[in-house]
């Protein structure tokens, strides 16, 4: 007789399909668009002319499920086996240092204003990425810088304060 250890089957095939990346995330935003289109079921929606509260929400709801399901389509048509997952905890990091520099930006923008607030987001978002250039991080600040003020100060005129006031 030998001494091994317990026999582990093999994952069922529909569960190696599963637990790829681009499958899971396919299913995260279809589920995340669903729960916010669900959620926001009773909002006036409005025109085109005319937007009503819910018009954005659910536009934004539609374009998310319908990415999710380009990703989900993506991923179930992967060949080969799904990566093995990494150590645990090795993903948390990432998601923490993009959320604090997520918290940094809505507690800096109506002090230090849109320019600083975006450098500090870049900022901290550029610590979760491994080997990122210093060039490559203040090139991502300058068009988010650019792209934020023709979006929502020129084109939506919207009051957001571009330096502070010292």
């Amino acid at each position: 007789m030998t001494n091994e250890g317990p026999q582990t089957a093999s994952p069922h095939p529909a569960f190696r399909i599963l637990v790829r990346k681009n499958v899971l995330a396919g299913l995260m935003f279809v589920g995340v668009a669903a729960l916010g289109l669900f959620v926001s079921r009773h909002y006036p929606v409005g025109t085109a002319l005319r937007m009503g509260t819910g018009y954005v929400p659910r536009l934004l709801c539609w374009l998310l499920m319908g990415l999710g399901a380009a990703i989900l389509v993506q991923g179930l048509r992967e060949k080969g086996e799904p990566a093995a997952p990494g150590g645990a905890g090795i993903g948390l990091v990432p998601i923490t240092v993009v959320t604090a520099s997520l918290v940094a930006f809505a507690l800096a923008i109506e002090q230090l204003g849109l320019v600083l607030a975006i450098l500090l987001l870049v900022g901290i978002g550029a610590l979760a990425a491994r080997g990122i250039k210093l060039w490559e991080t203040l090139a991502a600040a300058l068009g988010l810088i650019v792209l934020s003020w023709a979006i929502f100060i020129l084109g939506l005129g919207l009051t957001i304060p571009v330096w502070p006031d010292w």
